[in-house]
Parts: structure tokens; sequence; C-alpha cells
């Protein structure tokens, strides 16, 4: 491998990593923002004759929104076919069902492409297009041993992702998760190409999301924000043996913690306010720019061992990621890491809100767990730990522990404190019940 964590390195002759950088797409923000659209992707060199495809799923069509962009970019002169059956946390066959409509549809694929929806929805959209343009198959690009590993050497046509949900961060991030049944497991292909080229963050389409997807992806935002901002230091990862081999999640720096406050700030403070009244269109916009910053900090600097260990259970017991990340978080990113730098975790206390004076950064640590917890508690619409959630027991732990520490290597590289298999085992017995239910 060509970098690895300096924590847990050998001795070696490779430097520290000393530089920095930060990818996203272009990013438009506002309300009514997608009716802008069509002048984005003027700006990508798309022509007005153009044939783009709008991969989204049968709710977003019901709830018009899908009719709202297609609608709009037809006006202008596109050729537009839309894609509906986007599945949730798709599968690698859901994603292949997206690739051959489109193969049967087009010569070479289209022209351009909008991915409309949640995390699943920009998954599909993104994965879509880099295989149509790369060929072959998604477990082409998955790495080994669940795939072959292959690079993307080209990232195809424009794309533009249109969130209609608070938290996923797909929107700008170079990673597309897919569950993979045969494994019992989720995957990551990660790769800048898969990048989208322009994101669009509408708060006028999030006001038709439910109670219970407001508060699971809001708990997902902030994971990406508080993993973000405890993670290991860029520069204490070992430099590249090139820049084209730096790893996806390079580690924090001074930009990606500035992202992280603000995205803790802002979404402890309005998730309570988006959840209970859906139409406070105040409270969606700011919902929606702390995801957009705890994705620019979660998703540059690393997301760690509760997203790491999520996958094994959201693909055993299909449940979403963001209730299973709220069950996990208080355990895993709060709990088990706090040891690994209680001052920093003391500074997520304060901008929870949560009054320091006279603790010790350790207790600050605490109250942070204990004011996470009343927080999902307040929503009322999020389950109590993982046996609630989908009747996880003790029974089920070793196995759950096993294949987080066989498959999920990428993300507990990122983790702050080292992980072994046993103590997986012990933060999912915590994370069984995280209040009386």
């Amino acid at each position: 491998m060509p970098f690895d964590r300096s924590v847990s390195a050998d001795p070696h002759d490779l430097s520290a990593e000393s530089v920095w950088h930060i990818d996203i797409p272009e990013v438009r923000f506002g309300r009514h923002a997608v009716d802008e659209l069509a002048f984005q992707f003027r700006g990508l060199g798309v022509d007005s004759d153009s044939r783009g495809l709008v991969v989204t799923d049968d709710g977003l069509v019901a709830a018009g929104h899908a009719d709202r962009l297609s609608s709009h970019l037809a006006e202008e002169g596109f050729d537009v076919d839309v894609y509906d059956d986007s599945q949730r946390e798709p599968s690698v066959a859901a994603v292949e069902d997206c690739i051959a409509f489109v193969r049967d549809e087009t010569d070479d694929g289209y022209d351009f492409y909008v991915g409309l929806g949640g995390g699943s929805c920009m998954d599909t959209a993104k994965t879509t297009r880099a295989v149509v343009a790369n060929g072959g198959e998604p477990l082409d690009y998955v790495a080994e041993p669940t795939g072959s590993g292959e690079p993307l050497t080209e990232s195809g046509p424009p794309l533009i992702l249109v969130p209609t949900t608070a938290g996923t961060g797909a929107e700008i991030s170079p990673v597309a998760i897919l569950s993979v049944p045969a494994e019992e497991t989720k995957e990551g292909i990660s790769s800048h190409h898969l990048r989208a080229d322009a994101a669009v963050l509408d708060p006028t389409l999030t006001t038709t999301l439910p109670p219970e997807l407001t508060a699971q992806t809001a708990m997902d935002a902030l994971g990406h924000a508080i993993e973000g901002y405890t993670t290991h230091a860029y520069d204490s990862l070992l430099r590249a043996t090139d820049p084209g081999a730096r790893p996806v999640y390079a580690g924090r720096t001074p930009l990606t913690e500035m992202f992280s406050r603000k995205a803790i700030r802002l979404l402890s403070e309005h998730v309570r306010p988006a959840v209970h009244n859906g139409d406070n269109l105040d409270a969606r916009e700011n919902m929606l720019l702390g995801a957009l910053f705890g994705a620019i900090s979660g998703l540059t600097a690393g997301a760690s061992l509760c997203h790491a260990m999520a996958y094994p259970v959201g693909n055993r017991y299909h449940t979403t990621h963001g209730e299973t990340i709220a069950a996990l978080t208080p355990a895993s990113t709060i709990d088990y890491n706090a040891a690994s730098d209680p001052g920093r975790f003391a500074e997520v206390a304060e901008l929870f809100g949560v009054e320091t004076t006279g603790l010790t950064d350790r207790e600050a640590a605490d109250a942070l767990k204990a004011e996470y917890i009343q927080l999902q508690r307040d929503l009322g619409v999020l389950p109590s730990g993982l046996a609630e959630l989908a009747g996880i027991t003790a029974d089920d732990v070793d196995w759950l522990a096993a294949r987080t520490v066989d498959s999920q290597e990428r993300l507990l590289r990122c983790n702050p404190r080292p992980v072994t298999e046993a103590d997986v085992r012990e933060v999912f017995l915590d994370a069984l019940s995280n209040w009386e239910a």
C-alpha cells in the first residue's frame, strides 16, 4: 500500500504528510436554486439539444420533484428521460439495472446525468455514469477481495446531484456505497472520478421529507461532522508515495475543522424544529447548510468507526443508514473514541451547547454523550439502540464485530483510536440500548 496510518506503522523511511487539498464539486445553494439547473449544464458545456437522464425513485416522482426538474430542463431545450427505480440502500444488482437501462436506451450513454434524491439515488447516479463511461460492471471497481479493484480512469459526461435530504453528503462525496448481499456487507467505490461536477442544494425540495427520514439523515450529517472533527490530523498520516495515491479520506485539516464546527452548531440547533415542523423552511435551510458543511468536513477528513460498524448492520438487517448511525454514535464515535483526545471531544460538547464549566475534558465528553442521546429522544422518531432498531441481541455481536474488522479496513484506518475485534464487540454491546425505551 502507498500509505498507512503513522500511529500504527512500524518504523519506516517514509515521512509524515505535509500537504492537504480539498476537491468538491461546484455548489449552488439556496431556495429555488434548482431552477438554475439548465444554466449550470450549459456552463459545463452541455448543448441545449443534448439528451440526459434523471436518476431518482418513485417516491420523488409522486412528490412532483422529478417532474419539476425534467420539465424545467425540457423547457430549456434538453431531451430528458427519467429512471425512477433507484432502490434504498442500493445493491450492486439494483445499480446494474440502472446501467442496463442506460445501455438499452443509448449507444454510448447519455450526454448528461442528474441524480435526484437521497444518498441512494445519488450513489446510483454516480456509479451508473462512471461504469458506463469506463465499461464493465460495478464490482470491477469495488476493492478486492469483494471486487476486482480496478481504477476508474474516466469521469464521464457532466453529472449534477440534487439532494432532497439533509444528511448523506453524497452530492459532494467521491464515494458510492453499494450493498453486496452475497458477502453480507456494503462496499464503497472510491475515486475522484466518481465525484459529481456540480451539486444543487435547494431547501424547497426537502420540505416533503417525513419526520423520521429528516431525523435519520440529520444523524448521518452529525456523524460526518463529529467524525471529521475527531479523526486523525492530516499530518499524522504518512505521505503517499506519489500525489495521486493519497487516500480519499486524508485526515482533518484547518479547513475541515472550520466546517465541522459550523456543521455541529447548525445541525444540533435546527434538527428539532425541522423534525417537528417540516414546513419550517428556515430550519430546513439551516439543516441543508449544516449537512453540506458536515459532508465537506467528514467526507474529506474521513468517516471512522461508527460508519465502519454501520455497514454490516445495514446490510444484514436492512436498516437505513441514518438510523444505524444514530444508534451507534453514542457508543462508538463519542464513548469509545473520546479516549483518543478528550480535549477535542470537550470542544464538541461546547459546540452542542453543553455547559462544560468546571468539568474535566473526560467529564465533558460524557456530558456530550448524554446530550446527544437526549437530542435523539427529543426527536421522538429514532430507535433507542440496536435492539429496538433491528432486534439485535448479544448473540449477534460476534458476527457483526468480525464482519466490521474483516470488511471495513478503509474506514477503520481513519479511526483516531486503535481498534481490535474485541473492542468492536464491546462497542456493539454498548450500542444495544442507549436509553430505556
